[in-house]
């Protein structure tokens, strides 16, 4: 696999499928195609992921298996028609995205804030300064903005949070969203990736909030634990995931397909957790968090 920091050269594999079929070929993509693990997008009737080109026609040979067991399950995708097609440089496609990315009202109270655009805030606000670099997270995807709804409902109930862990932190947007919300709180964050490590370092310094970041998990319990992943990863964390969460603490989770999260849900209640919400997102109802609380 590509090493991180280097220059990689991207090829898209595409996957088409008839529009019926688009949401449960994408949970099956990310869940059984080692190399979509990372995620997938879905650009209409396709579903798109990203491998270093020397890895290309492994991924290729695994999915167009794998295509074939879908059509025989009744799935409207055609083997013969995955195609694998030249992707932009890493720097370019990782920024490309940069001039659509706005100043955008995320919650009652959160608004995110590009570090390059200007912004005025009104009393209440809570403007997060933002600049993923080439971290996921601006706030805009359906699965982020789930969070900060959640983060954003348990303020309003004016919840006594003493300490929240961002697990998969990305750009950092969450961390710093909670340390705004409760800025007592000890706020820690935690992703594997060390392109996020920096990027949540940079923007926890730009809004003047302490996040402590590193690349495993911090030991002890968190009255609120965040993880915005892909649903297999959240399948293995569970009992990471459930151990550092407070007694009466709240674990939300998000990065879930909404056919996925049921099935997600049943396998946190089978290491304890009690099921609060299952909530679609009321911007794209293809995705879904999870909201479990622990025992007291």
């Amino acid at each position: 696999m590509a090493e991180v920091g280097v220059s990689t050269h991207w090829v898209e594999v595409v996957v088409p499928v008839g529009a019926a079929d688009v949401d449960e070929l994408a949970a099956r993509v990310v869940d059984e195609i080692a190399a979509a693990r990372a995620g997938v997008e879905q650009r209409g009737d396709e579903i798109v992921f990203w491998v270093a080109r020397e890895d290309a026609d492994t991924a290729m040979a695994e999915v167009r298996e794998a295509a074939a067991r879908w059509q025989a399950a009744g799935i409207a995708v055609d083997p013969a028609h995955v195609r694998a097609v030249d992707a932009l440089p890493e720097v370019d496609w990782r920024d490309a995205w940069k001039k659509f990315f706005r100043v955008s009202r995320l919650t009652r109270q959160i608004v995110v804030v590009p570090s390059w655009e200007p912004f005025t805030p009104t009393p209440g606000d809570l403007a997060i300064a933002l600049d993923p670099g080439m971290a996921f997270g601006t706030g805009t995807h359906a699965s982020t903005r789930l969070v900060l709804e959640e983060l954003q409902r348990l303020a309003d109930a004016d919840a006594a949070v003493r300490s929240v862990l961002d697990v998969g932190c990305g750009s950092g947007i969450l961390a710093i969203a909670a340390a705004k919300l409760w800025p007592a709180a000890r706020v820690a964050a935690v992703d594997n990736d060390p392109l996020a490590i920096d990027a949540t370092v940079d923007n926890a310094a730009k809004n003047a909030v302490a996040v402590a970041c590193a690349p495993e998990l911090p030991a002890g319990a968190f009255d609120v634990v965040l993880a915005n992943i892909q649903a297999h990863v959240l399948r293995e964390l569970c009992g990471a995931l459930v151990a550092r969460v407070a007694p009466g603490g709240t674990l939300v989770l998000s990065g879930l397909l909404t056919a996925q999260a049921e099935p997600v849900a049943e396998v946190y209640v089978a290491a304890g957790m009690a099921v609060v919400a299952v909530r679609p997102s009321g911007d794209d109802a293809q995705w879904s968090s999870v909201v479990l609380r622990a025992a007291r």
